[in-house]
């Protein structure tokens, strides 16, 4: 579906309920709360599913919408979501009942009757805004939520899937008057202690492969237990592999649970390391050059999965 398509088929429906993804970032939250607030105005019972992951620097966006304990929709919307392994504990009940499924990742599953899908787009909150744009006017209270998710997603315009119809977009929110200095400053321009000593970590730790050209960095429970470092602390952790000097292929693994890893992907624009057919070797997906997937085992036999799907993929091997 288009944009427009997706606008009128909402537009046709009520008393919808919106899905976010599990470990929510800014794109998801900031989709489902500014689609929330635009269907509000149209006059629409609409809600956004509560998240039980959502970090406190994303939960004012979607605090005003929460839908209520024992909520039953007739239309259910996924905002960001491309496969079912992304479902979260209260949205896997919805699994086989996404009506329409809003998304930008080329790994989209299709699991929806309707799928909106653009994969040129560097965030989820870009197709949202043409969504919102076709139900009506996009007020302040739509807009803010949605420069949120585009602002995140590429982490603050400068991930190279940036393009001029990102800027074009968030633009046109800024446009309506939002206060977009605290929003920047809450993402991109504040830390707390405890963040800084995760990073501080990371940074005296990593392990380097491919002459240098790529980096492991690790976040094992123990230590964020010794830090004492929350989910908040831990947000986006995977971006910090990219500053790197020198490196086009940066590996964040974060122990979840026991011997259970989370990789998040980055790498370049030169296009030597797909993420996404990287991880998808890894039951995972995501985009080019930002993937993730989710894997069983000891921290050093996680490593040389991991290694070894790169180096499947890798257009230059080491």
């Amino acid at each position: 579906m288009t944009p427009q398509e997706a606008a009128a088929l909402l537009q046709a429906r009520d008393h919808i309920l919106i899905l976010t993804h599990r470990r929510p970032d800014g794109d998801t939250i900031g989709c489902a709360a500014g689609l929330c607030a635009a269907l509000r105005q149209r006059g629409k019972e609409a809600y956004v599913l509560y998240n039980e992951e959502i970090t406190e620097s994303n939960r004012p966006y979607a605090a005003p919408y929460w839908a209520p304990e024992g909520y039953e929709p007739s239309f259910v919307v996924s905002v960001d979501i491309a496969a079912r392994q992304l479902f979260h504990g209260a949205s896997e009940a919805y699994i086989d009942r996404v009506d329409l499924a809003i998304d930008h990742h080329p790994s989209q599953e299709f699991f929806a009757q309707e799928t909106c899908l653009d994969a040129r787009r560097a965030a989820c909150g870009e197709i949202v805004y043409e969504i919102c744009a076709a139900l009506g006017e996009i007020t302040p209270e739509v807009a803010l939520p949605l420069y949120a998710a585009v602002a995140t997603d590429t982490g603050c315009f400068v991930y190279a899937n940036t393009d001029a119809n990102t800027h074009r977009t968030a633009a046109a929110l800024l446009d309506t008057g939002i206060d977009f200095f605290a929003v920047n400053k809450r993402h991109f321009r504040t830390k707390t202690r405890k963040r800084l000593q995760l990073e501080a970590d990371l940074i005296a730790n990593m392990e380097f492969f491919h002459d240098g050209r790529g980096v492991f960095m690790t976040v094992p429970r123990s230590l964020m237990a010794r830090i004492g470092a929350t989910e908040d602390d831990a947000e986006d952790l995977s971006a910090l592999a990219t500053i790197v000097e020198g490196v086009d292929c940066g590996a964040v693994l974060r122990e979840l649970r026991p011997n259970e890893w989370k990789l998040s992907l980055r790498t370049g624009a030169n296009g030597r390391v797909n993420a996404s057919r990287a991880c998808k070797l890894l039951d995972g997906g995501g985009h080019a050059m930002a993937a993730g997937a989710t894997l069983e085992g000891d921290l050093e036999s996680v490593k040389k999965r991991v290694l070894a799907a790169i180096n499947s993929v890798c257009e230059e091997p080491s």
